[in-house]
Order: structure tokens, then C-alpha cells, then sequence
């Protein structure tokens, strides 16, 4: 439950799945939700989608009072590691502050910014859909590329059958 919490208070609700959604989601076997465990305390999470040509990271956090502490980026890392295949992931469009120090975040750990136009379709009821950037682990990808993520992932990743 500690780790449901943390990714109710890390993203706000256009970024994320309700729990009844969420469990439906964990049934799909090409989906992990990883759980990062300091001791009995939950340091993180990555939720991600293990496809045949790539990986997904869906969400990443760590927890709020660890944050700054370098724990992220050794996640991360250790993450990249054990990956055989392209990681992409999400970020929103960079702005001022946090938004711009995510991206570098992510940049310092070898992903590319990927400007093509993309749009994460709601993840809620209610809640439209999101214009973001794709970053990518360990080059750029093509618009080309970003389409066809988009055809043949997004109808998996947010089924709206199941919102």
C-alpha cells in the first residue's frame, strides 16, 4: 500500500491510473510493477512495459524524503543494466523548474529528448489527453519510430476499454 501511495502523491491525476484500472492493468504479463525496497521501507518504484523491440517505463519516483540523495539515478542505472533493448519513456514538456530539471535528470543518464509531436491518451475519466515528449535510452528515435510506438503500444497501454 506504501508504494500505491507514493504514486497517488507522485503524479497528479491526468498522469496516472485509478487503483481498479491499475489492478486490471497488472494482469498483462508484458506489464512490472517493481517495487524498490531500502530494508522494510519503500525507496521507489518502476512501473514498466517489457515489449519484443523495446521497454516502456510508464512511472518512475522515488520517495519524497529521499529524494536528492542519488537513489534515482542508481535505480535508474541499475534499471538500464539489466535492459536488452531501447528504453522510452514519458516527460512532460519542458518549462521552467522541475519539468526542465526532470529532463536533465534523465539526460545525465544517457536518454535523448525526442521532439516529435506525441500525446498520451487519458489515463482517467474525465481527464484529457496530455501533450508530452518521448526520451529515449541510448539514442533518438525517429518521428517514424514514435508513430509506430503509437500504433502498435498504445492501444495495450492505454486500452480505453478499461477506463
Amino acid at each position: 500500500m506504501e508504494a500505491w501511495q507514493l504514486y497517488e502523491s507522485s503524479f497528479p491525476q491526468e498522469e496516472r491510473r485509478t487503483l481498479e484500472v491499475q489492478e486490471k492493468i497488472m494482469k498483462n504479463t508484458e506489464y512490472n510493477f517493481e517495487v524498490i525496497l531500502s530494508g522494510d521501507s519503500v525507496l521507489g518504484f518502476i512501473l514498466w512495459w517489457e515489449f519484443k523491440d523495446m521497454v516502456f517505463v510508464e512511472h518512475f519516483a522515488t520517495s519524497p524524503e529521499l529524494r536528492g540523495q542519488g537513489h534515482g539515478k542508481t535505480i535508474l542505472q541499475e534499471f538500464l543494466k539489466r535492459s536488452q533493448r531501447p528504453v522510452i519513456l514519458e516527460v512532460e514538456l519542458p518549462e521552467p523548474g522541475i519539468k526542465e530539471r526532470r529532463i536533465a535528470f534523465y539526460e545525465r543518464l544517457g536518454f535523448a529528448l525526442n521532439t516529435h509531436n506525441y500525446v498520451q491518451p487519458p489515463m482517467q475519466k474525465g481527464c484529457g489527453e496530455l501533450p508530452l515528449f518521448l526520451m529515449s535510452y541510448p539514442e533518438k528515435f525517429s518521428k517514424e519510430f514514435v508513430a509506430y510506438f503509437v500504433d502498435n503500444y498504445h492501444p495495450l497501454i492505454y486500452d480505453q476499454g478499461i477506463l
